[in-house]
């Protein structure tokens, strides 16, 4: 029975859950990193709040200004001037909600639809850059773990609730 982690690139025992958490991090910065070079070799270059303005909205199309300064955790002020910017570059467009005429909905244009799936495109194709120097059984250890991790990650309360439904 083995009791502890081995780091792959070491070969050192990693004997607590800490160690591998630091070595988890180590890995989420590289990560990171390869992501961040895909958004900006993007033209036009989106800075990272705009860009995340965007991907709340486009995962629920009944964004509204309040929702989306929950959703990133500020003032509805900074959340309107983000979309300022936005709709004057033509990424987010503002229109009167028709369920509710005083609520304003926040909708992507066909240019921020666009430069999302390009982004998608250009992450995806970094990450298999990075994944195809790796050999074969290191990405399926590498995959068998990130899923075991993401269930362990799980809501406790979804996972006994016999919620099933898998999220992107």
């Amino acid at each position: 029975m083995q009791t502890g982690f081995r780091d792959l690139a070491t070969g050192n025992a990693m004997e607590h859950a800490t160690d591998v958490a630091a070595a988890i991090e180590s890995s989420v910065e590289s990560l990171a990193a390869v992501l961040e070079r895909a958004r900006l070799a993007q033209t036009p270059v989106i800075p990272p709040a705009q860009l995340r303005v965007l991907t709340v909205v486009a995962e629920n199309r009944h964004t509204n200004m309040s929702r989306l300064a929950e959703a990133l955790d500020v003032v509805p002020s900074s959340a309107s001037r983000l979309c300022d910017r936005l709709e004057a570059t033509g990424l987010l467009r503002r229109v009167a909600d028709p369920r509710d005429r005083r609520e304003v909905r926040l909708l992507l244009t066909s240019a921020s639809r666009r430069l999302l799936a390009d982004l998608r495109e250009r992450r995806r194709a970094a990450l298999t850059e990075v994944l195809e120097r790796m050999p074969v059984a290191a990405r399926q250890d590498l995959l068998r773990a990130l899923r075991a991790f993401e269930a362990a990650a799980a809501d406790p309360a979804e996972t006994s609730a016999g919620d099933d439904r898998r999220t992107a």
